[in-house]
């Protein structure tokens, strides 16, 4: 049995008909569910996980897009934390095409901050000559998702944050009426105010930002 099977059998056998209806709703009814919550979901896959060690380690790159394939949400966060576990220390250059993939196939806020600070923000650690295409690239995109990661995927950066292309972004998407476009700045910026709290303050005293954006940013300097 393969570990796709396996993790089906198994999480359809632990369906929760109420919970799945709740899960879905308050995704806005965006993807079905097996009405699994996050802690069960990690404990039910472990061991599966452990079961297929090595066909995982083999195939995580096209194994993460089966279960992308997979209408339910579950399987979907399966997929993007064996794909960071995987390779987080183990990325090759041209992964950014799939993490790109990631970013914008089957999207909603939950998997996409995921992916942005794990995998794409990890990525860009590794190869930070790449940095300045790639988050360009990202924030001229049309895609709302690719635009959010290119604000958001400096979190948990700390010391290592590059001030001026986090304002650069933050007054490139300033105008944006998108709410997750407004929530993303101002969460960067809060972020980033953890580290470094006089540069946030001052930047947001210095720059006309959306309402939603600046009482973000500031909701724990002040």
């Amino acid at each position: 049995m393969s570990f796709v099977t396996e993790l089906k059998h198994t999480f359809k056998s632990q369906t929760n008909h109420v919970l799945a209806e709740q899960m879905s709703a308050y995704m806005l009814n965006k993807f079905p569910f097996y009405g699994i919550k996050t802690p069960l979901r990690r404990s039910l896959s472990k061991p599966i996980i452990e079961n297929h060690k090595l066909e995982i380690r083999d195939t995580v790159r096209t194994l993460t897009f089966d279960l992308y394939d997979l209408p339910e949400r579950e399987m979907h966060m399966v997929a993007i934390e064996l794909f960071e576990r995987q390779l987080r220390k183990s990325y090759k250059k041209e992964d950014i095409v799939l993490i790109e993939k990631l970013i914008t196939t089957q999207s909603w806020w939950d998997s996409v901050d995921f992916i942005a600070k794990q995998i794409l923000g990890k990525y860009l650690l590794l190869y930070k000559e790449e940095t300045p295409t790639i988050i360009q690239k990202f924030s001229d995109s049309k895609n709302l998702w690719l635009q959010r990661s290119s604000i958001i995927f400096q979190l948990g950066y700390k010391e290592k944050t590059n001030e001026a292309l986090l304002f650069k972004q933050s007054l490139i998407h300033k105008e944006s009426d998108e709410f997750f476009i407004q929530k993303a700045i101002g969460w960067a910026l809060r972020e980033y105010g953890k580290t470094n709290p006089k540069a946030v303050l001052d930047f947001v005293n210095t720059n006309t930002l959306k309402p939603l954006s600046k009482r973000e940013a500031i909701r724990r300097l002040i």
